[in-house]
């Protein structure tokens, strides 16, 4: 029970990672807000983690939209006093050759992952430095620190959160915030799903070709990091006892990089 009496809201943890990091941190003691774009999924979420013993809320949050996100933990705080643990999760993506992207689908993607994480990290500081500190997470990429084509607003977008988890870091630690940024590999969600036919479709090859020559291709033993896997990591950073471990990505991708 590493997280015993600690209250962490993820965003995005309707399903997918988000949902797997959720039920993680039920088993290991934690109250968990489960926030997404989709309440029903949410809902799903939070009433499976309760059928199994757990403590867990849905709400509805957009985390470009500045009010939901603030209401959101306003929640969080009114139902359990505040956060300890929050995870900057949401994610979307989109695939496209940069001289072919449209600004609107740069900015969706930018608006999701960076100025949501943005959004969220502020609400959840409020909250920790008025109490006794936290941990300040956010699901990065092996693309916030190397690039990979077709995924322009993607590796931007997960390159600044490499950024602003570093600035938190930086910032937090009078209050005794920590800040970490994990850096999986491909995880086969809806997300990446989504990804095998639409490079398929860009880069003329099939969709086997894919998974084995882009997607898995250096990787130690062409595997798909799994959601238990980041989760576990999830655990860990989100328990670990002192400020020594901050400012740090963390990198779970069978090898794909290291560092």
């Amino acid at each position: 029970m590493r997280l015993k009496n600690r209250t962490a809201l993820i965003t995005g943890a309707g399903r997918g990672i988000g949902r797997a990091i959720a039920e993680h941190y039920a088993r290991e003691g934690a109250r968990v807000a489960i926030a997404d774009l989709d309440l029903q999924t949410a809902t799903e979420a939070a009433d499976a983690i309760r059928a199994a013993g757990g403590e867990a809320i849905a709400l509805a949050m957009d985390v470009t939209d500045e009010q939901a996100v603030d209401d959101g933990f306003k929640a969080v705080a009114d139902q359990w006093g505040g956060v300890d643990i929050a995870l900057a999760n949401a994610g979307i993506q989109h695939i496209d050759p940069i001289h072919k992207l449209a600004y609107a689908d740069w900015q969706k993607v930018i608006d999701v992952h960076l100025h949501g994480a943005f959004l969220v990290t502020r609400a959840a500081l409020r909250q920790m430095y008025a109490g006794k500190g936290g941990a300040m997470l956010y699901m990065g990429s092996v693309h916030s620190v190397e690039a990979s084509p077709l995924k322009s607003p993607y590796v931007a977008a997960k390159h600044g959160l490499l950024g602003l988890c570093r600035a938190v870091a930086k910032e937090g630690a009078e209050h005794k915030v920590r800040s970490n940024i994990i850096c999986p590999g491909f995880v086969r969600t809806p997300l990446v799903e989504k990804q095998i036919p639409e490079q398929a479709k860009e880069l003329a090859i099939s969709e086997e070709e894919v998974i084995r020559n882009v997607m898995l291709k250096n990787t130690v033993d062409g595997e798909f990091t799994t959601v238990e896997d980041v989760a576990e990591l999830a655990v860990h950073l989100a328990a670990f006892p002192s400020s020594a471990l901050t400012g740090q990505s963390i990198v779970v991708s069978h090898g794909w990089h290291m560092q």
